[in-house]
């Protein structure tokens, strides 16, 4: 029986033929050998018409072993999982046919995820300081400048520091500018405040301390005083310095010879360095649907590569001897690589830059050969080939957003209404651009489908409006903004860039004025509480499923996107958040988040509107049911049928044991960021400095009740700063009837 479709045959690929197999239903007396013999015949069938797609899932079987050791908490945990993996590739290795090759190569690549993540994790260990000072005075090599001016500061990154264990690292903001004569190799002394790289602030936020650590940064800080240069940086300070130096300069001149925050865009273009963006303009993009265009991913190394290309073969196409005696298209082809390998450098080789260069140069392979390479297995190589070097970025939304646009845009193009786009080609010019505006909106819909669930689960919000927002910005940045950088560039290196830099300027303005259009009109964000893990988890399989098989048995897919989105939209916001050190805390009621603490910083504030869904709406004070004083708070939450009594301070001063032991007493929840006394005894939960010191930040939800920690979900990974509580310990009490 010819088990291909007529699809797959009109590829190209060899026929394979087996002989009848009954498909039909199971008797109904058939015994459960018979029917398990009869789902692997239908599996075994089901993979030889879809053998072409197999290779495509190794990168997602090892993300799911990269995902499993930043999820599992424990080494012995790590360890088993493993050996899960080498278990089930050593009995799909026992017989013959697909399903068992397919299982024994996913259990081989599920264990090379969890021991790559191990091993990364484990090859990256530096120093990590293990608390803070208020004033230290130090000394230390510069190794890396970056300018943010749209915040008024300089970040230092510093090396061989004095007084500090040798090999750590430590991330320094100074005020304004940094003075003259500061480059990577300078010796320099100053005054700084320094402690340990943060936690999240609330369970599944942004993780500063997991970055760190990959990053090899053991401390942050900022400086006290102003910044001395004790030697200057040498002439020759190595390669890299070099090279860190140079884009360096490259993002101050475009910062300041375009200027404002059209300035701060163009460096963020060019070398990847956002510090120059306001934060509005940040804000415009994102619900816009435009930070894309941001970070430099595809769109970007697809105009420099295919510049140089087309204007590589187009000069030596001018000779008619240069034309007729080398091959003009593998030189253009080279030329191409080099220039998309240099911007890769320049723009600080991110995820998506190094992604899209990687995929650009099998392109460019491809094209110097004669051959089509643009397929989905040259995403899922760019993928494989990122995981397998740097599996921290798995969990980054750089990683997610730029490979699920592209996945899905490239299974589009693949898929028979992608065909129908192709085919367009060849009709009339009429029909060529009709064909070719229905492209654009296909493909600005398939990324934006593949984008939202993405962007709800980091961000917890999306535009709304992102399509039409990139259907004018996307051709110009594509044929202005693109080009009029790569002059500036070129032109800024002998002085000349002054005009180029006042069009430039223009056109960017032009951009962010597309942003903040978008961004303002009626409903153009939705926002949502933070989403479980599980949802997202089964959502993104379920998006995979449906993009990399191609017979009608990806529409089952279907059915996990549709338990992911309900389990993302229906997604409750905590009834309490509290951050690691009890200083900060938040209840959310009603659509509001109302903060104990009116003086909580922007990013608290930030993290925590994401978290819930809504914006902060005041202080703990603000609730109906909420009473306080300088030193204190009490409220009344209702939640899972009966009220809740919280109790939180906020000032240092000590209160009368004699009215404090009556009020903890009364209280089922206390929070302090002071160390309480024994006698201060809550009828459920007490959160105090000395126990917050274990569990980090929490949110804890009162309709059940339930609590989500910081410290479970680091367990014993290398970043974590603290150890998770044991259940019973003495942190919970049972919750009250």
């Amino acid at each position: 029986m010819n088990i291909l479709s007529e699809t797959e045959e009109s590829r190209g690929g060899s026929i394979i033929t087996l002989p009848a197999v009954q498909t039909g239903p199971v008797e109904a007396g058939a015994s459960p050998r018979a029917r398990l013999f009869r789902l692997h015949e239908a599996i075994e069938i089901w993979l030889a018409e879809e053998r072409h797609q197999l290779v495509l899932f190794a990168p997602v079987a090892l993300g799911l072993g990269i995902a499993a050791w930043f999820t599992l908490p424990t080494p012995r945990e790590w360890a088993a999982a493993m050996l899960l993996g080498g278990a089930l590739a050593v009995f799909g290795l026992q017989a013959n046919g697909l399903p068992r090759i397919a299982l024994a190569a996913f259990g081989l690549l599920f264990a090379l995820g969890i021991g790559t993540a191990w091993l990364r994790a484990e090859q990256v260990r530096a120093p990590v300081v293990e608390r803070s000072w208020r004033a230290l005075m130090i000394e230390a090599t510069v190794d890396g400048v970056e300018f943010r001016p749209a915040e008024g500061r300089t970040r230092l990154l510093l090396t061989d520091i004095s007084g500090l264990p040798p090999g750590l690292k430590a991330r320094v903001g100074i005020r304004g500018d940094a003075p003259a004569g500061i480059a990577p190799g300078a010796r320099v002394t100053l005054r700084a405040s320094l402690s340990p790289p943060p936690g999240p602030n609330i369970p599944g936020g942004y993780h500063f301390a997991r970055r760190a650590w990959f990053d090899g940064i053991g401390a942050v800080g900022y400086a006290l005083s102003g910044v001395t240069v004790v030697t200057p940086a040498p002439p020759q300070a190595g390669l890299v310095r070099r090279f860190e130096a140079f884009r360096s300069a490259l993002t101050k001149r475009l910062q300041d010879g375009v200027g404002g925050r059209e300035g701060g865009l163009a460096a963020a273009l060019v070398t990847g360095d956002r510090g120059g963006i306001p934060e509005d303009v940040t804000e415009a993009m994102r619900d816009s649907g435009l930070a894309h265009l941001i970070s430099i991913s595809g769109l970007h190394i697809a105009v420099v590569v295919g510049g140089v290309l087309w204007g590589t073969r187009r000069l030596l196409a001018q000779s008619e001897r240069l034309a007729l005696d080398l091959n003009i298209k593998l030189i253009a082809a080279l030329t191409a690589a080099v220039a998309g390998i240099g911007y890769t450098l320049i723009a600080g080789a991110e995820v998506p830059t190094v992604r899209s260069c990687i995929a650009v140069l099998i392109v460019l392979v491809g094209l110097a050969l004669g051959r089509e390479a643009i397929s989905l297995r040259l995403v899922a190589a760019g993928a494989f080939f990122i995981l397998l070097v740097r599996p921290d970025f798995l969990l980054g939304p750089s990683f997610q957003l730029s490979f699920a646009a592209v996945t899905a845009i490239v299974a589009l193009y693949e898929s028979p209404l992608g065909r129908r786009f192709n085919a367009g080609k060849e009709a009339g010019r009429a029909a060529r651009l009709w064909h070719g505006v229905l492209a654009l909106l296909a493909t600005g819909i398939a990324a934006e489908i593949a984008l939202a669930p993405i962007a709800f689960f980091h961000f917890n919000q999306m535009g709304l409006y992102g399509v039409a927002a990139n259907l004018a910005a996307i051709p110009l940045t594509s044929f202005v903004i693109l080009p009029l950088l790569g002059l500036s560039v070129f032109l800024g290196a002998v002085g000349l860039a002054a005009p180029i830099d006042w069009l430039l300027g223009h056109a960017l303005d032009l951009l962010i004025r597309v942003a903040e259009i978008a961004a303002a009109m009626p409903g153009a964000v939705s926002r949502l509480p933070a989403a479980p893990d599980w949802a997202f988890a089964v959502l993104i399989l379920g998006g995979v499923w449906f993009c990399l098989w191609q017979t009608r048995r990806r529409w089952l897919a279907l059915v996990p996107v549709a338990i992911g989105a309900v389990g993302m939209a229906t997604a409750q916001p905590p009834d309490l958040i509290v951050d690691g050190d009890g200083k900060h805390l938040a209840v959310v009621r009603d659509g509001k988040v109302a903060l104990l603490r009116a003086r909580a910083g922007d990013y608290v504030r930030s993290m925590w509107a994401d978290a819930a869904g809504e914006a902060i709406s005041g202080n703990l004070e603000t609730l109906p049911d909420a009473r306080c004083t300088p030193d204190a708070c009490t409220a009344r939450i209702m939640a899972g049928g009966r009220a809740w009594t919280l109790l939180a301070t906020r000032s240092g001063l000590l209160i009368d044991r004699a009215a404090f032991e009556p009020a903890c007493a009364a209280a089922d929840i206390v929070v302090s960021d002071r160390r309480l006394p024994y006698w201060c005894a809550p009828r459920w939960l007490k959160l105090d400095r000395s126990r917050l010191a274990e569990t980090g930040a929490l949110s804890i939800w009162l309709d059940g009740p339930r609590i989500r920690a910081v410290a479970r979900e680091d367990g014993a990974h290398p970043w974590a700063r603290q150890k998770p509580a044991p259940e019973g310990s003495r942190m919970l009490r049972r919750a009250p009837e």
